[in-house]
C-alpha cells in the first residue's frame, strides 16, 4: 500500500490530470479501417502496430442502442485492444446513430440484413475464413438469432456476454408486470409510437437508473479513491460511454416489449416475427455464455437460460464474472476474469 505522501501526490497529479487536461482516461480508440458500409451498418478492421494478421476473425457485435465503444471504453480497459493486441483478427460492425426516419425498422432488420452483411464481408475480407463472433446484450440475442435464421452464414462460434433470454427473470422490471397486464399491454405502445422508439436520452436516464445507488454515492466514491488513476479513468470512460447512448428505432422497440418482455418469447426458444418463427435450436455452432455476478438489467438466471435451449449447438459452455451490465463486458475486473473466459474459448475453436 502506497504512504500517505504517495498518496497526496497521486491524487495531486489526477486532480490536475481532471482540471486541467480534461481528465485522465485516454479514450482514444483502438486505430481501425472501415472496409464497408451500408444502412445502420459501419464495419471496420481493427488494426495491429503495423503486424500483418490472418487468423480466424472475430466479429464484436454491440447491441441497440449502446454505442459501439462498449467494446473499447478506454486504453486499459478494452476488449477490442485486449483482442487486437493478443494477435486476434479483429472486427467491429458499428449501426451509427438512429434518426426519427428509422422508425419502421423492426428486428428483422438487424438479423437479416446488417448483420448477414456484416459476417460474410469480414469473411470475405479475412480471405473466406469463418467469423467467430462476441456479442453484448441485445447484441447477442440478435447474434444468435441471426445464426439460427441463416445457418449458411460462415460463422464458427458465438460468444454471448450479459444478454438475456428469460425476461421473468428479471427483478429489475418484475414490478411493471403487474400494470402492463392492466393495460392489455398497451402500457408503451403510444409513447413508443410517439417518439419514433426510445430517445437517446431517455435510453441514458433509464441505464443510469439501473445503477442509481452508485450514481447517488459516485462523488463520495471519487474523493476515496482520488489517487487511483485507473479507478478515476473508468468512471470518466463509463460517463464518456452513458453520454453516447442511442435510439432506440419505435418498430423494434416495440417487438422487444411486446415478444420479449409481455410474451418472453426468448424463455420457450422460439420467436415470432410477423408470423415468421425462429427457433434457437437452429443455432449449430459452440457458443458461450457469460454472466455478470452484479448484473441487475440480465441477472445470472436470465442468461443462463440459454444453455437450456441451444440442443443443436456442439458444445454450450456456461461462466459468471465479476461485474454488473456493463462491468462484466469492460469493467476492470473484466480483464482477468472475462477476457480470459473468451480467450480460452477462441483457442479452444482454434485447437
Amino acid at each position: 500500500m502506497a504512504t500517505p505522501p504517495a498518496r497526496l501526490a497521486a491524487a495531486a497529479s489526477n486532480v490536475v490530470g481532471k482540471v486541467l487536461h480534461g481528465g485522465v482516461a485516454d479514450l482514444r480508440p483502438v486505430p481501425r479501417v472501415l472496409i464497408d458500409q451500408g444502412p445502420n451498418r459501419s464495419v471496420y478492421r481493427l488494426r495491429t502496430n503495423g503486424k500483418p494478421v490472418d487468423g480466424p476473425p472475430v466479429l464484436l457485435v454491440p447491441p441497440l442502442a449502446a454505442p459501439a465503444l462498449c467494446f473499447d471504453l478506454r486504453r486499459g480497459c478494452s476488449l477490442a485492444e485486449h483482442l487486437v493486441d493478443g494477435g486476434r483478427n479483429t472486427y467491429l460492425v458499428d449501426y451509427g446513430n438512429v434518426a426519427f426516419s428509422d422508425r419502421r425498422l423492426g428486428i428483422e432488420h438487424w438479423i437479416e440484413e446488417v448483420l448477414p452483411r456484416a459476417i460474410r464481408k469480414v469473411s470475405e475480407d479475412s480471405g473466406g475464413q469463418g467469423v467467430h463472433i462476441i456479442a453484448w446484450c441485445l447484441g447477442g440475442i440478435f447474434s444468435l438469432l441471426t445464426t439460427a435464421d441463416q445457418p449458411d452464414l460462415p460463422i464458427e462460434s458465438v460468444a454471448t456476454i450479459a444478454s438475456p433470454f428469460d425476461f421473468t427473470a428479471i427483478p429489475l422490471i418484475a414490478p411493471f408486470r403487474p400494470l402492463v397486464d392492466l393495460t392489455g399491454g398497451h402500457l408503451l405502445t403510444p409513447i413508443y409510437r410517439v417518439l419514433g422508439g426510445a430517445p437517446s436520452y431517455l435510453v441514458s436516464r433509464v441505464f443510469r437508473a439501473t445503477g442509481i445507488s452508485k450514481e447517488i454515492t459516485k462523488p463520495l466514491a471519487i474523493l476515496k479513491n482520488l489517487d487511483d488513476r485507473d479507478y478515476l479513468a473508468q468512471i470518466e470512460a463509463v460517463d464518456h460511454f452513458m453520454d453516447n447512448m442511442i435510439a432506440y428505432p419505435g418498430r423494434t422497440f416495440g417487438q422487444i416489449y411486446h415478444r420479449f418482455f409481455r410474451a418472453n418469447d426468448l424463455a420457450e426458444g422460439t420467436v415470432d416475427l410477423n408470423g415468421r418463427n425462429i427457433a434457437l435450436s437452429g443455432v449449430k455452432v459452440p457458443t458461450l455464455v457469460i454472466a455478470g455476478q452484479n448484473d441487475t438489467i440480465a441477472p445470472r438466471a436470465a442468461v443462463e437460460r440459454l444453455t437450456g435451449l441451444l440442443d443443436n449447438a456442439p458444445s454450450v459452455t456456461f461462466e459468471t464474472a465479476p461485474g454488473g451490465h456493463l462491468g462484466v463486458l469492460t469493467g476492470r475486473k473484466a480483464r482477468e476474469t472475462t477476457w480470459r473466459h473468451l480467450d480460452r474459448f477462441l483457442d479452444a475453436q482454434a485447437a
